[in-house]
Formats: C-alpha cells, structure tokens, sequence
C-alpha cells in the first residue's frame, strides 16, 4: 500500500525551495517516503483554489500515519520553517489517495 498526496504550491524563491528539498529529503527518505512526480507550471487552466500554482507534485509513504508522523518529526519542522516557509507563498492539498 502507498499513501500519495498530490500538492500544489507556488515558489517564490528557486535557491531557497531547493534548499528545503535538499534539506528534508534525508528525512523523507528515513520514513520511506519519496517524491513521484515533480512538474512546474507554466499556466493553470482551472482550480478549486484562488491560491497560485506554479509547482504540482506527488509525495508518497507507506501509509498516512508514516506521513503525520514525517510531518510533525521535529528535524523535518526544523527544514521547513528555516526553508520553505520563506520560500513559497501558498500550498494547496489536490488530493489524497492510497494505492496497492
């Protein structure tokens, strides 16, 4: 079973979101998560949010109990406020799903 996310989130600085990747994904990779597919975008056709998209990607874990627990690991927080959270202005949740 794998636990997928689909995300939708809008980069404001380049250098600084790559830092956060570079950051997190040793944390990531510690609760068997990974990315599944990555995309910037160019123009975003329709939306359910009036939030800007510039960057739809997949993330996936064994399960959703491993990804809240990734989400509130303390070196993961750590990464994110120092990095992300300077470095995008919004982030929407597309959706959610499980998969064999």
């Amino acid at each position: 079973m794998t636990y997928t996310r689909v995300m939708g989130i809008c980069v404001t600085d380049e250098e600084e979101y790559s830092n956060y990747r570079k950051g997190m994904l040793p944390i990531l990779q510690s609760y068997g998560g990974s990315f599944g597919y990555d995309f910037k975008v160019s123009e975003v056709l329709k939306s359910k949010t009036d939030e800007p998209i510039n960057r739809v990607f997949t993330i996936e874990f064994p399960s959703q109990e491993v990804m809240e627990k990734f989400f509130s690991d303390p070196s993961y927080l750590v990464v994110k406020k120092a990095h992300l959270d300077v470095s995008i202005s919004s982030r929407t949740v597309i959706g959610m799903f499980e998969s064999c």
